[in-house]
């Protein structure tokens, strides 16, 4: 059976492009699918401070909120760990992913359990696995000099062992309906494409 981690990251609710993308994909999953969904927006990771960073470390005496947050993360490793496939949202605000998302990878990014640093530098000890990043931006901004989405979601994946990465793109969905319905229908078969 295949497993799927599916993050949403999306804060437009109901409006959001990339949840609809990702949810009419999850909706052509077979049976022999097992699919974990997280909606980081609704359900909220907190930011990372220096408490919480403390506490992922393994910090002595830790505080009920130390304590929490590393349940939090080792919960969320474990959700990578039984995946085969990410299928991860990442519209772009601003240029850059969601605050939303960055706290995921804040709380799944940690030394001597997702990577490890050696003699040849850091090596990611989530292996053997591969993410789809599905990204919807208002402009046109692939490779452009204002695309940084994929380069960063690239390098922090790899970080932790996942190599295999690929992108779908909706992209002028605010530059009139015509241009941004072609885009959905078009990143929709892509995406398809990835999973099939």
């Amino acid at each position: 059976m295949a497993s799927v981690l599916v993050l949403k990251s999306s804060i437009l609710g109901e409006y959001s492009s990339s949840t609809k993308l990702i949810d009419q994909l999850v909706s052509q999953f077979g049976e022999d699918t097992f699919v974990i969904e997280r909606d980081l927006a609704a359900h909220p990771i907190p930011v990372l401070d220096g408490e919480l960073m403390m506490g992922l470390r393994g910090a002595e005496n830790p505080t009920k909120r130390q304590q929490e947050a590393l349940a939090q993360s080792d919960q969320l490793i474990e959700e990578i760990k039984a995946s085969d496939t990410l299928v991860i949202a990442a519209p772009m605000y601003n240029f850059n992913i969601p605050t939303q998302l960055k706290n995921w990878i804040d709380f799944i990014a940690r030394a001597g359990v997702t990577f490890s640093y050696t003699e040849n530098g850091p090596k990611g000890l989530l292996t053997g696995k591969k993410a789809i990043v599905v990204t919807t931006r208002g402009g046109m901004h692939k490779d452009m000099p204002t695309e940084h989405i994929t380069g960063y979601m690239t390098t922090v994946l790899g970080f932790v062992g996942i190599t295999e990465v690929q992108f779908v793109y909706a992209e002028a969905l605010a530059m009139g309906e015509e241009p941004a319905q072609a885009s959905m229908e078009q990143a929709a078969k892509s995406l398809q494409a990835l999973v099939s």
